[in-house]
């Protein structure tokens, strides 16, 4: 959950709430409701640079992907990466299937497949 790991991440750095909400230009009342899984974290993409950029997290690493992936979800949204390559785009109904254990065909297993291995 994206607001367990800011919460984690934000113990681990020592920055209590108030500061870091301080520091964010955040409500402390509505941060910790993020915190806490009650609300949707900000879907502003600057917003959420400036979060990382507090807790130290390099842009463009794995943490910071899973903080961005985590971040979308949670505000129900897929993420613009994912938006932007419509091959990966088009396999999403066959993703959705294969999670709620419907059986896909041998085609849809070989183009999934493709596409993992491509790094798409």
């Amino acid at each position: 959950m994206f607001g367990e790991l800011v919460k984690a991440a934000r113990i681990e750095k020592k920055i209590g709430l108030r500061e870091f909400c301080k520091l964010a230009s955040l409500d402390a009342s509505n941060w910790s409701k993020v915190e806490r899984g009650l609300l949707a974290p900000p879907r502003d993409e600057e917003k959420l640079h400036q979060i990382a950029e507090i807790l130290g997290i390099e842009k463009g690493s794995p943490f910071f992907n899973e903080l961005m992936d985590k971040a979308a979800i949670a505000a129900g949204i897929i993420p613009k990466d994912i938006l932007s390559d419509q091959e990966a785009l088009d396999s999403l109904p066959l993703f959705f299937r294969t999670i709620r254990s419907e059986k896909p065909s041998p085609e849809e297993i070989e183009k999934i497949i493709r596409i993992i291995r491509e790094g798409k």
